[in-house]
């Protein structure tokens, strides 16, 4: 046993709607797709994480993939149950330990119902877990950017992740308010598909308007240091057969104009219900992004202007809630806000 009871055999789980981390002594030794694929046939798993994810959309009948998480909670039970277990095995494989009796520290959105909380509860034990704790995604994001919680200061952190956007204005070991909308990373992949297939007639799948966000996306069309034009191959609606076109940043940008207005009108909301002694708090700290969404040319930027304060991006924004959570790890019996 090390510092306050840490075993082991604990492990932390970053259970996002897009990626999942898992963190062992204090290390990530896991991050891969939160997707899972199935031989129908037999109901048996033929490959979880980045070879379920070369599968997805090339896949012939007898097997289906399975995005089991949305909008950060499980919406396919089964499927999280295996894919959660077979990533387990992965990482425990990768490092040479055994996924047995494990306690575990999974983080879940703010806004998680009690029965959308059992069902992640039921998967961990179901996975292998003898004890699971959970903790808030605004609080591990808070945490894993270095922020001292537990002080009685208040910090506004905004977790864009892949199924949602987290809102919460943090103090004293507890989220004071918060907002939680279902515009975030997938969102982004589904309006830039649709804008592909609207305005050039080029039908494409959602990986590869995943890859347009990551090269092109951006939140305002006057960036300081744009981009290139991109490559874009899919189907041609008129002829059927393969084609290519360039798109711009530009056009990414006011594809996705509506999606981040929503994600400014949501600040905006929580900046409204905050308390006013945290309100100055927050005048002077800023506001920090985190999550893969936090990457989005221009947003910060774009927040900035809309609200008037600072914002500022965490440092390796995509790991910062998995960071968080291995800290809480390394806490318990000693953190009041871990759940179980």
């Amino acid at each position: 046993m090390g510092l306050f009871g840490f075993s082991e055999h604990d492990i932390a789980i970053d259970l996002g709607t897009a990626n999942i981390l898992i963190i062992h002594n204090s290390k990530v030794v896991l991050d891969e797709p939160a997707i899972i694929a199935i031989d129908r046939r037999t109901n048996k798993v033929v490959a979880v994480g980045h070879k379920a994810m070369q599968m997805e959309g090339k896949t012939h009948d007898n097997i289906k993939t399975i995005r089991p998480l949305t909008a950060g909670v499980i919406a396919d039970f089964n499927a999280a149950e295996q894919m959660i277990r077979g990533m387990i095995k992965m990482a425990a494989l990768r490092k040479g330990w055994f996924p047995t009796s494990l306690r575990m520290v999974v983080c879940i959105p703010a806004g998680i119902t009690e029965v959308e909380k059992r069902a992640i509860r039921d998967s961990a034990q179901t996975a292998g877990a003898k004890e699971v704790y959970m903790i808030h995604e605004p609080m591990a994001a808070a945490m894993g950017i270095g922020i001292n919680v537990e002080e009685p200061v208040g910090n506004m952190i905004v977790d864009i992740g892949g199924g949602t956007t987290e809102i919460a204005v943090i103090a004293m070991s507890g989220i004071v308010c918060e907002q939680s909308i279902h515009t975030a990373g997938q969102t982004f992949d589904s309006e830039i598909e649709y804008y592909i297939r609207q305005q050039h007639n080029l039908l494409i799948g959602i990986r590869t308007a995943e890859k347009i966000k990551i090269e092109m996306g951006a939140a305002h069309t006057k960036l300081k240091d744009p981009p290139g034009d991109y490559a874009v191959l899919g189907r041609d609606l008129m002829t059927g057969i393969p084609k290519e076109i360039k798109v711009t940043y530009m056009e990414i940008a006011e594809c996705l104009d509506k999606s981040v207005a929503k994600i400014e009108d949501a600040v905006m909301n929580a900046l409204e219900i905050t308390p006013p002694e945290l309100s100055g708090d927050i005048y002077g700290n800023g506001i920090y992004l985190t999550g893969g969404g936090a990457l989005l040319r221009g947003l910060d930027a774009r927040l900035s202007a809309r609200t008037g304060l600072p914002v500022h991006i965490a440092d390796d924004p995509l790991r910062s809630v998995a960071r968080g959570t291995a800290l809480a790890l390394r806490g318990l019996g000693h953190y009041t806000f871990l759940m179980r």
